[in-house]
């Protein structure tokens, strides 16, 4: 079983860097015999918000997080940076958590293959 751990970034919205390292993530957990770990830090955290209304035909990344954990990836939001930009743990994503620095170094272990966008 191939293990990639995914660290995004970057916002949501105003550059795609998260929108991209969500769509190669949610393309690996569909795949055979791939193990996914998505984690939110910086501003990234702010993804994972739910509740996101985006125009029509736009991506949205609370819609994209959600298929990651539908198809087992598991997805931590930094705590740290969730506090800094006022986000609580009932604003999140359904399949998204709370987590630390330690379970992203776990996670860092864990993984085969780190990708950071």
């Amino acid at each position: 079983m191939a293990k990639t751990l995914f660290i995004l970034n970057d916002p949501p919205y105003g550059t795609e860097r998260s929108y991209n390292g969500l769509r190669l993530a949610r393309s690996l957990s569909t795949r055979d015999g791939e193990e996914v770990k998505v984690f939110l830090i910086g501003d990234a955290p702010t993804s994972a918000k739910s509740g996101q209304k985006v125009p029509q035909g736009y991506y949205n990344l609370e819609v994209m997080l959600r298929s990651v954990a539908t198809h087992g990836g598991d997805i931590g939001v930094c705590g740290t940076c969730m506090d800094a930009r006022g986000i609580t743990e009932t604003e999140l994503v359904e399949g998204t958590h709370r987590s630390t620095l330690d379970q992203l170094t776990d996670w860092m272990q864990w993984a085969d293959k780190t990708v950071v966008f």
